[in-house]
């Protein structure tokens, strides 16, 4: 798969990933800075590699360290919105 379709999936070509322009990404790369942001639906790029975002889930920032594998995909996959249900079971009274 060639680098551009995989950046390009679910998106119609003519209009290309959906990014968001971070202020200061490099410097916050150099020196391991967290970028704030709401921008969920941002698709990674290739120049995020390194970087560590605090994507808000709706409640809080939870930090998203960017690595190689994530490449294409988009911010609000690795910040999860809903927590997973805790079932305890009743204790019986002897």
């Amino acid at each position: 798969m060639r680098p551009t379709q995989l950046l390009l999936k679910g998106r119609s070509a003519w209009k290309g990933p959906y990014f968001v322009a971070f202020s200061g990404l490099r410097e916050a790369i150099i020196n391991h800075v967290p970028i704030y942001t709401k921008a969920r639906s941002c698709t990674i790029l290739p120049n995020f590699v390194g970087a560590k975002f605090l994507v808000h889930n709706g409640k809080a920032y939870l930090p998203v360290v960017v690595t190689q594998d994530m490449i294409g995909h988009k911010l609000g996959e690795f910040s999860h919105t809903r927590k997973s249900a805790i079932h305890t079971g009743v204790k019986k009274n002897k």
